[in-house]
């Protein structure tokens, strides 16, 4: 997604604005020489950041300002309004600071501070010596990222089977299949990155077998890398359907930067495309291909897509975006056999399909914690500070299932598994601080974007305010009486507030 276009707002703060137009609460928004700047008010004084996420370069403004901290009005990322650090995911890269000046009753922003990267905790003196992750996903990359920003200073290797670097997952259903994201924006960072702060990253290594007692992983090529701490962070692979004709070279699977490449080659000079699976995925994978040109037929067994996740009404509204952009849908309907050109359904309908795109779901990597000895019940189970049932081991992302609220869960959005391993690195250095944070994802399609804040397995009421035809609402879900999540378009402060909300409610396992 690109940068905003947006001209910065507000005042030109090089020449200076009365102290007290700064609010006692929220901030300012201005700018200095074409750069948008956020002047706030602080106990300590007046403090100034840049105005734009470093994530995807929202305006800050218009965000959520909650004591020292503010919070993207796009994707939910964290920032110090005092140091401008990136505190959450998913960005991680932090604001500039400006340097503030007072003359009188005017105050004045004319130049950005020398460019530091903002002071952290200092690391616990006794730190593991080696810290291994297993996964170069959302989890893997931000616990290795927050590892080295809270100073760690031992070994740790990333070790991951995919032969990429990290990169921006959820890019490639969205802007990057459309053909609307050029390559280089899909790695998270350079290869500088992992170098510049000794991360050792190994692509295309599998690991094969953990042995908890010795604190060795055995990789695929038959080394033993020891380690003190171990990260689990191996994510979810998509599910395979043993349908006829799934196996041929243009069925493809969307779960990697591969999958992605080969579903963009594979779509050149072709007109048509069936997505088995009516999921989150899939539709974006619809929007995107259709703004390439194909005719794009989606087939699912419900009868109302993504209905389980965001109820009836709200998946019937999205849905109803696709239906305008000439998506054909063949709802309630199963697939028999696919002989490469045509996909036949369970009733007899044949679909002309150039490729085909199965969408059927993911299950956790569970294989590698289960047989080395760690408890798993669909996903790697963990406690409350991400640790599984054996000691120095943790896990995060889409592979691990903890207690949230009454529920015990495994959630599979990006944001959530990087903001898990943030958190587990922070408690694999002794932090001991549990892991509350309120699920939240986005989804996008046709140039709308859905915001989803809470975690709802089930709910007995869902209650819209706004307008589902305007494109502008909040639906919230509710069970037994209780708000457990909302989804909303066109109103993302009140999307942002409702998970501040959301998150005040939340408790620590065993907390009273």
């Amino acid at each position: 997604m690109a940068q905003t276009d947006n001209l910065p707002a507000g005042p030109d703060l090089t020449n200076g604005v009365p102290v007290s137009s700064v609010p006692a609460a929220g901030v300012l928004a201005g700018h200095v020489e074409g750069n948008s700047v956020l002047l706030v008010r602080m106990e300590d004084g007046l403090h100034a950041v840049s105005g734009l996420c470093t994530h995807y370069g929202a305006p800050l403004a218009d965000g959520l300002v909650i004591d020292d901290e503010i919070r993207c009005p796009w994707h939910h990322a964290c920032f110090s309004l005092r140091t401008g650090a990136a505190l959450r995911a998913p960005a991680f890269a932090a604001l500039a600071t400006w340097q503030v000046e007072i003359v009188g009753e005017t105050v004045f922003v004319r130049a950005e501070k020398t460019a530091t990267r903002p002071s952290r905790p200092h690391a616990p003196h006794k730190q593991p010596g080696r810290i291994v992750i297993i996964g170069g996903g959302a989890a893997g990359f931000a616990a290795a990222e927050r590892l080295r920003e809270l100073g760690y200073s031992g070994a740790l290797s990333m070790l991951t089977a995919d032969a990429s670097a990290p990169y921006d997952r959820p890019n490639l259903s969205k802007d990057y299949l459309a053909g609307t994201a050029p390559e280089d924006w899909i790695p998270l960072k350079g290869p500088g990155f992992y170098a510049n702060r000794q991360i050792d990253l190994r692509l295309g290594c599998d690991v094969t077998a953990i042995d908890t007692g010795a604190r060795q992983v055995l990789t695929g090529s038959g080394e033993r890398l020891a380690y003190d701490v171990l990260l689990i962070a191996t994510g979810a692979e998509p599910r395979r359907l043993p349908i006829s004709g799934f196996d041929l070279p243009n069925v493809f699977m969307l779960r990697s930067l591969a999958d992605a490449r080969a579903i963009v080659e594979a779509s050149k000079g072709a007109a048509s495309v069936a997505l088995i699976g009516a999921g989150f995925i899939s539709m974006e994978a619809a929007a995107a291909l259709r703004a390439r040109g194909l005719q794009v037929h989606v087939v699912a067994p419900e009868d109302v897509p993504m209905e389980r996740a965001l109820g009836r009404e709200v998946g019937g509204f999205i849905t109803s975006l696709h239906q305008a952009q000439g998506v054909a849908f063949h709802l309630q309907s199963v697939a028999k056999s696919f002989d490469g050109k045509l996909l036949t359904l369970g009733d007899g309908t044949r679909i002309a399909a150039d490729l085909l795109i199965v969408g059927a779901g993911v299950a956790p990597r569970t294989e590698l914690a289960a047989t080395a000895g760690l408890a798993v019940q669909d996903g790697v189970l963990v406690d409350p500070y991400l640790q599984t049932s054996v000691a120095g081991h943790f896990a995060a992302g889409d592979v691990a299932r903890y207690r949230y609220g009454a529920d015990l869960i495994r959630v599979e959005h990006w944001v959530h598994a990087q903001r898990q391993g943030q958190a587990a690195a922070a408690n694999m250095l002794g932090a001991g601080k549990p892991f509350t944070d309120v699920p939240y994802f986005w989804t996008h399609h046709y140039g709308l974007d859905l915001r989803y804040t809470g975690y709802a397995g089930s709910w007995d009421d869902v209650r819209i305010d706004g307008t589902l035809a305007q494109q502008n609402f909040t639906a919230r879900y509710f069970r037994a009486g209780v708000l457990v999540a909302a989804a909303s378009v066109g109103r993302d402060l009140e999307n942002l507030t409702i998970e501040a909300t959301l998150q005040s409610w939340s408790r620590p396992c065993g907390d009273e």
